[in-house]
């Protein structure tokens, strides 16, 4: 990956983590944070990953997000320098859910270990 896409990657994730700051006001929505971006090699697409805290509201914060993005687009538009602006898609990162699942079945091994021993 070209050290460019790296840096567009890098700036986009900043901007739009001030832009959900900024455009997001509802409290419904909880903690949201951007874990990382994925620009195309063509900077046609910018993918956009998202971690949501609470689970259940996983849905409802991916289906606000998607109604919202024609004015992120436009918000990142007067904030980055690049000939066209990515068009955005979000996506959950579900990365925390499988190291949890992980940990889960790590703990349930060890448990298994200690009875065994026993």
């Amino acid at each position: 990956m070209s050290h460019r896409i790296k840096k567009v990657e890098s700036f986009i994730k900043e901007e739009l983590s001030s832009i959900f700051l900024l455009k997001i006001q509802d409290p419904n929505i909880g903690l949201l944070t951007i874990t990382s971006v994925k620009v195309t090699p063509d900077l046609k697409i910018a993918r956009v990953y998202l971690s949501v805290f609470d689970k259940e509201k996983r849905a409802m914060v991916l289906e606000k997000v998607h109604e919202m993005k024609s004015r992120f687009r436009t918000e990142l538009a007067r904030r980055i320098t690049l000939r066209s602006v990515p068009d955005l898609e979000f996506y959950i990162d579900d990365t925390l859910d499988y190291v949890e699942k992980m940990e889960n079945l790590f703990k349930e091994i060890h448990k298994n270990d200690s009875k065994n021993e026993e």
